[in-house]
C-alpha cells in the first residue's frame, strides 16, 4: 500500500512538472478558424516544412477542399510526387531512424492543436508562442533551443523565415530562494534576417497555428453551425410549448 501511495504521489506531480518546464508566458493565437486564405497559407506551410517529418496520419489530403481548395490545387501544389488525392498525410521517415537522428520520433500533428492545451493557455496559444520563439542554442544537438519547450530536440524548421535569432538571459536571485541565482529571459538579438519580416512570420505562424486547429477537427464549423441551428430550434419549440401550455390550462380553474 505505501509503494501504490508514493506512485500516485508521483504521478499526481507529473502534469506539474511538464507545465513547470514550460517557462515562456503564451502568447494568444490570432483566431484563423473562419478564414480560408490564411487556411489554404498555413496548409502550405504545412505540407512543405512539417510533413517531411511529422505525419497526419488522421487526415488526408482530399480534405483540404473543405477550406476551398480544388482538387487540382491539392495535386499542383501541395502533394508530393508518389502522393494521391485520396492518401493520408504520412512521411516516409521510419520511427526508428527518426529516434536515432531526433532522440524522439516525430509525434503526429494530427490533434497537436488540442493534446498541447493546458492551464497555461489552448493548444494554439501554445503552438502559436513556441513556434515563434526559436533561438540559436550552439549547445544543443540541433543548434537550437526553444523558450516554450527548453532543450526541444526539434531543429528550427522554420529559421529560413524568421532568421537566426540569440537569446539574452540575465542572473537575477530566486523570489523564492534568495540564496539561489536564476536565469530569466531578456529579450531576443536577430542575428541574421529571415525572408519574412517580424510581422510577417508571426502572420505566416498564425496561419499555420489556425490550420493545425481546423485539422485537429475539420468539421467543427460545421458542427458550431448544426449547434446554433438546434438551439434556435429548441428555442421556438420551448416558446411553442408554453403557449400550448397556456391554451390548454386556460379554462380550468
Amino acid at each position: 500500500m505505501k509503494l501504490l501511495k508514493k506512485l500516485i504521489a508521483v504521478l499526481a506531480l507529473v502534469p506539474a512538472v511538464v507545465l513547470a518546464s514550460e517557462t515562456a508566458t503564451l502568447d494568444q493565437a490570432p483566431n484563423r478558424i473562419h478564414d480560408l486564405a490564411a487556411l489554404q497559407n498555413g496548409a502550405k506551410i504545412f505540407v512543405n516544412y512539417c510533413l517531411n517529418c511529422h505525419s497526419a496520419a488522421a487526415m488526408r489530403y482530399n480534405r483540404l477542399r473543405d477550406i476551398g481548395l480544388t482538387e487540382d490545387q491539392i495535386k499542383n501544389n501541395l502533394l508530393f510526387a508518389t502522393d494521391k488525392v485520396g492518401d493520408l498525410m504520412k512521411v516516409a521517415m521510419q520511427p526508428k531512424d527518426a529516434k536515432v537522428w531526433f532522440g524522439a520520433a516525430p509525434p503526429d500533428l494530427s490533434v497537436i492543436a488540442r493534446a498541447k492545451a493546458s492551464e497555461a493557455g489552448s493548444g494554439p496559444d501554445w503552438l502559436y508562442t513556441y513556434l515563434r520563439t526559436f533561438y540559436k542554442d550552439d549547445s544543443r544537438p540541433t543548434g537550437w533551443n526553444n523558450l516554450v519547450f527548453p532543450n526541444v530536440g526539434m531543429p528550427h524548421v522554420l529559421w529560413e523565415l524568421q532568421g537566426v535569432r540569440s537569446a539574452k538571459f540575465v542572473e537575477e536571485k530566486d523570489p523564492h530562494d534568495p540564496g539561489k541565482m536564476v536565469h530569466k529571459f531578456a529579450g531576443f538579438e536577430q542575428v541574421t534576417p529571415g525572408k519574412l519580416s517580424p510581422i510577417e512570420y508571426d502572420n505566416a505562424v498564425a496561419d499555420l497555428v489556425g490550420y493545425l486547429q481546423w485539422m485537429a477537427e475539420p468539421a467543427q464549423n460545421t458542427r458550431k453551425r448544426l449547434g446554433v441551428g438546434v438551439l434556435l430550434f429548441l428555442g421556438l419549440f420551448l416558446v411553442l410549448s408554453w403557449r400550448l401550455n397556456a391554451s390548454y390550462w386556460k379554462d380550468i380553474k
